[in-house]
């Protein structure tokens, strides 16, 4: 399978609550939409320095990420942000790291998209054309 990229809209949770209860107008919810890479090997997504100030949030912790070679490094986790990608959201908080946008496992099984080898694109779970669908059990 090669390269898996997707456009996704990344927005400050707190602005996005802010504005819905009326306390921030719509225009000052800082958004950016932005080209991505799909790493379906990786549990989390992860945002560069650079999209976390634009987006107007703050490191909250750090924790231990691992790497694929097995090396490990301490990093900061954001506060939420809202992932849009094909008309699915979800909100989740993200490593930072590096200088792209990386889209994890947790976000996708969350928005119930799937990457569709053939296309390299990513799709919505075909056993759920209506949306997102969360099993509780």
């Amino acid at each position: 399978m090669g390269e898996v990229r997707t456009q996704v809209k990344l927005t400050n949770a707190a602005d996005f609550s802010n504005s819905r209860r009326g306390l921030i107008l719509n225009e000052q919810v800082r958004s950016i939409i932005i080209d991505a890479m799909v790493d379906t090997g990786a549990v989390r997504s992860v945002i560069p320095e650079s999209i976390m100030k634009s987006l107007g949030i703050d490191i909250y912790k750090e924790t231990t990420a691992e790497y694929a070679n097995g090396s490990k490094e301490k990093v900061g986790i954001t506060e939420p942000m809202l992932f849009e990608i094909e008309d699915r959201f979800t909100m989740e908080e993200a490593f930072v790291i590096g200088d792209e946008v990386l889209i994890g496992q947790t976000v996708l099984e969350k928005m119930d998209l799937l990457v569709d080898c053939n296309t390299q694109k990513l799709i919505g779970n075909p056993k759920h054309p209506e949306g997102p669908v969360s099993k509780i059990k």
